[in-house]
C-alpha cells in the first residue's frame, strides 16, 4: 500500500501555509535550505518558527526581505474596499517605488533553472508558474510571453514556490490528494482597485484546473493567486479513501487574522482495503469513424499512461454502423490523464464513467531461477489454495534466449518456481 499526500484547504491555502504544514510533517530542511541558498536572488533570508493559530502549536515558514523588498499583507484592511490608502507597496496593495519587482515567465524560469534542486521539484515549481501565468495573462487580456508577474514575481514569492515544490517532492508520495479548496467571500483591493474575492487570478485557476470550490460565509481572501496554483500542480486526485490511517499530520499557519484561523493541515495517509474488494473505474466510448491504427495507438497510450486494461468490444451504433467500444480499467488518479487520451487520439466526443466494486484475489510476485535468468510470476490465493501466473514478458524474455517455444517456456517457468516453492517450505 502506498502513501499519499492529503492536503486538508478548510481554512484556504497560501504558498506560505503550504510550505509550513509540509515542514511539520517531515519534509526535509536541509534541501529546501540548499534550494533556496543557490537561488540567484539576493535580499531575503527565511525562518522555521512554532506559532499558535487558535491556541493550537504549528509551523511557521517566514520568508524575511531586505527593507527595499519587504511586502507587508495588507488585505484585511481593504477587505469590502476600505478607503484608506497603503504606506507600503504590497501584493495586494499600490506599488509605491521599487518595493515590488515585476518579472516575465522567461526570467522566473531562467532562476529556477540555477536552483540546486531534484528535477521533479524543478519541473513542480516550472508548473508552479506556467499555471499563475497563464491566469494572469487572462486577467489581463494578454497572453503568457508578455504577461508580467506582480506579486508572484516578487522574492518572496519565488521563495514560496520553490520550497513548496523542494518540500513536496522530498516527501516521496506519488499522489496528493486535494478534495476542495474553501474561499471566503468579500473583496480585497489590488494594484488594479477593489476586486471580488476570489480575486480573477483565482478564479481562473479554479476554472482552468478543474480544482472543486466551496465558499464560506465568512469575509476575507482565504486562497491565494501561489496557494491556487501549488494545489493545481500538486494534485493527482480528490477523492479520498473510503477509509484509510494517517501516518503522521502536519499543520501550517498563515500569515492573516480571520474569524476563522488560517491553518492548512497536510496528512500522510495510507490506505485501508477491505479483503478481496475494492473500487475501480471503467471508462467507456463508442467510435464509429475510426481507423484500426488509431485504435492500435490508441491503446498503446492508454496502457503506458496507467490504464489497467484495455479492450475493444465490436458493436453496431446508430444508422446501423459497425463499430467499436473501447473500454477501459483504471484507478481515481488516473480518469483525467487517461480521458484526455481518449478525446485526443479518437474521434469520440463523449466517454461514460462508472465506478464499479470488484472482487480480487489476494496475490503476491514472486521470482523464479532459470538457467537463462530471472522470471516474475503472480501468485494467486484463495482460501489455502494458490497458483501461479507466469508474467509474459520475462517467458517471452527467456523463450527468446532458450530458443525454445513460448509455450514450452511457461512450463518450465511453472515448474521452476513449484520446485523453488517446495524448497523453501522444507
Amino acid at each position: 500500500m502506498s502513501k499519499k499526500l492529503y492536503l486538508e484547504c478548510r481554512s484556504g491555502i497560501s504558498g506560505d501555509m503550504t510550505v509550513a504544514a509540509l515542514l511539520d510533517l517531515g519534509a526535509d530542511r536541509e534541501a529546501l535550505d540548499r534550494a533556496l541558498r543557490s537561488l540567484p536572488l539576493k535580499g531575503f533570508r527565511y525562518e522555521i518558527s512554532r506559532v499558535k493559530k487558535a491556541g493550537l502549536d504549528v509551523c511557521d515558514f517566514n520568508v524575511i526581505l531586505a527593507p527595499e523588498l519587504e511586502n507587508h499583507d495588507h488585505d484585511m484592511e481593504y477587505l469590502h474596499g476600505a478607503s484608506h490608502e497603503p504606506s507600503h507597496g504590497h501584493a495586494h496593495g499600490p506599488s509605491h517605488g521599487p518595493a515590488h519587482q515585476h518579472r516575465g515567465l522567461g526570467e522566473i524560469l531562467e532562476i529556477l533553472d540555477q536552483g540546486e534542486m531534484s528535477e521533479r521539484a524543478r519541473k513542480t515549481a516550472k508548473k508552479i508558474f506556467r499555471i499563475l501565468g497563464e491566469a494572469e495573462a487572462k486577467a489581463h487580456g494578454t497572453d503568457l510571453e508578455h504577461v508580467h508577474f506582480h506579486e508572484v514575481g516578487a522574492v518572496d514569492s519565488i521563495v514560496d514556490v520553490v520550497s513548496a515544490a523542494v518540500c513536496a517532492d522530498s516527501l516521496g508520495v506519488a499522489e496528493v490528494l486535494i478534495p476542495c479548496l474553501y474561499e471566503g467571500r468579500g473583496s480585497v483591493r489590488c494594484q488594479h482597485g477593489i476586486l471580488p474575492v476570489p480575486v480573477p487570478a483565482v478564479a481562473n485557476i479554479l476554472e482552468a484546473q478543474g480544482l472543486n470550490v466551496s465558499f464560506m460565509d465568512l469575509e476575507g481572501e482565504f486562497v491565494t493567486p501561489t496557494g491556487a496554483a501549488i494545489a493545481a500542480a500538486l494534485k493527482t486526485g480528490d477523492r479520498l479513501p473510503g477509509q484509510f490511517k494517517i501516518l503522521k499530520t502536519g499543520m501550517g499557519g498563515g500569515k492573516r487574522t480571520y474569524e476563522r484561523p488560517s491553518i492548512l493541515r497536510a496528512m500522510l495517509i495510507e490506505e485501508e482495503e477491505e479483503p478481496g474488494r475494492d473500487q475501480i473505474y471503467k471508462l467507456e466510448t463508442n467510435v464509429d469513424d475510426c481507423t484500426g491504427e488509431a485504435l492500435g495507438y490508441t491503446m498503446q497510450r492508454l496502457l503506458e499512461a496507467g490504464a489497467r486494461d484495455v479492450h475493444y468490444l465490436p458493436c453496431f451504433m446508430k444508422k446501423n454502423r459497425p463499430a467499436y467500444e473501447l473500454a477501459v480499467i483504471c484507478t481515481a488518479d488516473r480518469l483525467e490523464e487517461l480521458e484526455k487520451i481518449i478525446f485526443e487520439e479518437t474521434t469520440s466526443i463523449g466517454i461514460r464513467r462508472i465506478l464499479v466494486e470488484r472482487s480480487v484475489l489476494n496475490r503476491r510476485m514472486v521470482q523464479a531461477e532459470l538457467p537463462w535468468g530471472r522470471a516474475s510470476l503472480k501468485v494467486c490465493a484463495l482460501g489455502e489454495r494458490e497458483w501461479a501466473y507466469p508474467e509474459y514478458e520475462s517467458v517471452a524474455e527467456l523463450a527468446q534466449k532458450a530458443g525454445v517455444p513460448f509455450g514450452e517456456m511457461y512450463r518450465m517457468v511453472q515448474e521452476a518456481a513449484a520446485k523453488q516453492s517446495g524448497e523453501e517450505s522444507v
